[in-house]
Parts: C-alpha cells; structure tokens; sequence
C-alpha cells in the first residue's frame, strides 16, 4: 500500500527513449502484485497454465522486461526478503483483508456480476513462493539480474540509488523517497492505455518521475520532515491519523510539530512504533551489492522459449517475436561497438 503522498509530489511525464541507457531498479514484488491484478480475465481470473498454476506474473514479466530490453534500458529487480517486525499488523490486516475480498469474489460469481468479481478478484490477489521463484527463473534466462533485499525491496532499490550504482529506483509506492530514493520513477510497469475503473473510459500512463530533492527543496523541507508527514498520514509500519492528509501534514510539520503532538492533538493513543519507525526509513535494514552483480548478460532465447512454452503453455510465436525485438536490438547495438557497453 505505502504512504500515500502523491498529491504533495511533482511529477515529470517522461518517454522510454529519455531512460535508453539507464539502469533502473524495481521493485519487484510491487511490479509482480501489478501484473497479477492487471493481467486477468473478464471475471478476474487470471492466466493459467495447465497445471493451475497463475502465469499471469510471467506473462507481466516476460513481455515488460523485453520492452525495457528492447528500449536499450537496463533492469535490475529487488525482490523483497523478510518483513521488518514493525510491518507485522499491516501484513496481518492485508492477510485479513485477501481473505475477505476473497470471499466477495465467490459471492460475486455467484450471482453473475462480473464486473464486482473482477474488482474483488484485484483485491484478493496474493503472491505467493512459487510464483516468486517463476518469475526469477525467468529474468534468469533474459539475462537480468535479481537481487535478494534481506528485508524491504524498494529500500534496497534506494540504497542502490543513492550509491550511484542505479540510476533511479522503480516503483508505485511513494516510499521510496523516504527511504532515501534520489529518483522514483513510477508507472514503468503499466504504461499503455488503460481502462478506468468501474468506468467505460481509458486513460493513457505514462512514466512519471520525481526527484527527492526538488520535492523537498519546493515543499522547503528536509527528509527527515518528509518521513513525519508519512507517519502522520500513515505508513506501512503505522496508522494513519483520522482527518489529517497530506497537505495538513505539511502544514503541521512546518509549524514544527512533531508525529506524537499531532497524535496527541488528535487525541489518539501514540502508537510504540512510531520511533522505531523513523528510525527505519532513515537506516533501513540493506546489504551491499558488487556492481558485477547489476549487469546483464546474453539471453539463453531457447531457454525461454522452453520454459514459458512447455512449462507454462505460453505460445511460442508471440514468445520469439518478443524476443527477436531484444535481439535485433542488440545486433544494432554490436554493429555499433555499443553492445558491452550496453550490458555493464
């Protein structure tokens, strides 16, 4: 979920030919949670293989990273590891609100309105283990690195942003600039056109990027302000303060107000985390990555082709023409002595 701080952020609309070049970490775990909502049927039922097993995540992966691929654009995914302790309830509540929505989608099918299971159907959505190691192994074959965080994968993704191994990180959660990010850049999953929902209208998404400095330097706050509007309208680690959004937050912060007085001032209970969580989005639990680690490597195409086709059903035409895009790409780019280059 994240904080929810779109409305205090300026975002620059930009094309996939202004990031040719760039290495970008994503968040991985947040991009897979999009393609298993996104990539589903009428009824919201997802892809399939044979088995019974979801592919939807592998259709996401495959045809997203070959665009990247074929735009000259180096990803890297973080994937996420263990949760921190601070994040225990939000897991729980989210558990417990699957389970619900869960039992929404049957209801719904049952009576025959397939736009209200589509819709529980999102909400229902869980990842889970064998879809994570899927989803490796296919990023494994395109020759793109995956990095395991030891806890919060867009954390990792900031970290390796602030060292200057990446040059943004990937995500649609804006925790990323509290947790340090220089450069987010959303939407790199889901650009295209794209269906409103409940609505018969469509909109067109585009990349977005914001850059922390210019968000805090135009808000005139400092990071560590940023991460006390999160706490008082809600992070994962702690509750949202009833009433309170974000350009109020502002506003409270500026006044030099703390998270615990704008509790107390709402008469809410200050919650034990609150500390413990400020302290985590300055100093969050990362490792550290060679830079040998963030480069790609040649395809194994019918490797791929093997995988996604005999394993998971996928059809092998539209497979290869994917990958033929990448190729010719990187035949362009040999033709042009820019090819090693292009993977370090």
């Amino acid at each position: 979920m994240g904080v929810d701080i779109g409305e205090l952020v300026e975002k620059k609309i930009t094309k996939f030919e202004e990031l040719s070049g760039k290495r970008i970490a994503i968040d991985a775990y947040n991009t897979l949670y999009q393609f298993l909502t996104t990539i589903r049927g009428p009824d919201g039922t997802p892809l399939m293989n044979r088995k019974g097993e979801v592919t939807s995540h592998l259709s996401g992966i495959f045809f997203r990273t070959c665009r990247l691929l074929s735009e000259e654009i180096k990803p890297i995914y973080v994937y996420d590891g263990k949760p921190p302790l601070l994040k225990r309830e939000e897991v729980k509540k989210r558990r417990e609100s699957r389970e619900k929505a869960r039992e929404l989608y049957e209801e719904a099918l049952h009576r025959g309105d397939m736009e209200a299971a589509r819709v529980y159907a999102k909400l229902s959505t869980t990842l889970e283990d064998y879809m994570v190691e899927t989803s490796k192994k296919v990023l494994e074959l395109l020759g793109v690195p995956a990095i395991q965080a030891p806890a919060e994968g867009e954390a990792q993704a900031a970290y390796l942003s602030q060292r200057g191994l990446v040059w943004a990180s990937a995500s649609q959660d804006y925790d990323s600039l509290l947790f340090g990010a220089p450069k987010l850049l959303r939407n790199l999953a889901i650009t295209g056109r794209r269906k409103l929902p409940g609505k018969k209208a469509y909109i067109e998404v585009e990349p977005e990027l914001i850059y922390l400095k210019e968000t805090l330097d135009k808000l005139g706050i400092t990071r560590e302000q940023l991460i006390e509007i999160g706490l008082i309208i809600g992070t994962d680690y702690t509750p949202k303060i009833r009433g309170v959004g974000p350009k109020t937050a502002l506003k409270l912060i500026k006044k030099g107000l703390s998270a615990e007085e704008v509790y107390r001032r709402h008469g809410m209970e200050v919650p034990e985390v609150l500390e413990k969580a400020r302290e985590y989005f300055m100093n969050p639990e990362v490792k550290d990555v060679e830079p040998t680690q963030l480069e790609l490597r040649e395809i194994d195409v019918e490797g791929v082709i093997s995988y996604l086709a005999e394993e998971h059903d996928f059809n092998k035409e539209r497979l290869r023409k994917a990958l033929n895009k990448v190729m010719e790409r990187q035949e362009e780019a040999r033709r042009t002595m820019k090819l090693s280059k292009w993977f370090k």
